[in-house]
């Protein structure tokens, strides 16, 4: 870890901003656990459906969030999320996260999906992706295909593709939507799958390990990445680019710099990044931390 990081976090403890993010015995651990023990913590991904709401100081505070709203990014934390029932849907409650009203071009929201429910469609020309972050799901094609989606297991969906997810007890998705910026003669195709299935991609003058969950080919508009990153990891390039960013925290804890600001972050976070704003991450705390992030691509920004 070298002497500039060092400086950083040792400034921000002081201050107390990252009180939060290192609660589980790092930086500065007088701060409590950012979630309470119990029988459910081993599964994967239960921190970012279950995550504390506030630091055990400021959990009788009135008006408290950590949720943050700029012209350039947003920090939407689960203490600030609103569900109501899912347009399309039967038995599901969404929240909208990230949405054309931040300038986004795409849509990011959660749906937690009750025994007996069923997805509805997108609208129309849009494309879809849904990544089952706590239960499990049956997706079901045109053709009448069946496969069950697990945690960890995702779904591409083209435009205008029809198709159902039905639930029969209880799950968590996690979905993007945007308006599909086709080219010619190019098309694509539907893609079910799980992250383990994906390779390790290199990732040159980077530490942390990297997969892509879509195909790269020129097709497809936008991807998603899951990213790890060890304790005491972060990313070298400090990065300014003209790409839009959805993120989900799904475990672990940190920094995240955004523009200016610097944010504690921990599993159940969602982060909107705009095209050009400054962003940066350092992983805290003493477990791996792991985010699913859009990123739109292969397009002329023209």
């Amino acid at each position: 870890m070298n002497q500039a990081f060092l400086i950083i976090l040792t400034t921000l403890c002081i201050s107390g901003l990252i009180k939060l993010a290192v609660a589980e015995g790092g930086f500065c651990s007088a701060a409590s656990s950012i979630i309470d023990s119990g029988s459910n913590t081993n599964q994967l991904y239960w921190k970012a459906t279950n995550p504390t709401l506030s630091p055990s100081h400021l959990q009788d505070l009135p008006g408290f969030t950590r949720s943050v709203y700029k012209r350039d990014h947003a920090l939407i934390t689960p203490e600030s999320h609103v569900f109501s029932p899912l347009p399309e849907w039967t038995l599901t409650s969404g929240a909208y996260l990230i949405t054309p009203a931040m300038g986004s071009h795409f849509v990011m929201y959660l749906a937690k999906m009750q025994e007996n429910s069923m997805s509805g469609l997108p609208p129309y020309d849009a494309e879809r992706f849904i990544f089952v972050v706590q239960g499990a799901v049956t997706f079901s094609n045109i053709s009448g295909i069946n496969q069950k989606l697990m945690v960890d297991s995702y779904a591409y969906l083209p435009r205008n593709f029809h198709h159902s997810i039905r639930c029969d007890a209880s799950a968590t998705l996690v979905v993007f939507e945007r308006r599909c910026s086709s080219l010619e003669n190019l098309y694509t195709e539907q893609i079910v799958g799980s992250t383990d299935q994906q390779p390790l991609l290199e990732t040159p003058g980077e530490v942390f390990q990297l997969r892509k969950l879509i195909p790269t080919s020129i097709s497809y508009d936008f991807n998603i990445h899951i990213m790890d990153f060890e304790p005491g990891e972060y990313l070298n390039v400090k990065e300014v680019h003209y790409n839009q960013h959805g993120l989900l925290l799904l475990e672990g804890q940190g920094i995240y710099r955004l523009g200016d600001h610097w944010y504690p972050v921990q599993a159940g976070d969602v982060i909107w990044m705009a095209p050009f704003v400054p962003q940066w991450y350092a992983a805290l705390g003493k477990t791996r931390t792991r985010y699913l992030l859009y990123k739109d691509v292969n397009r002329n920004p023209l």
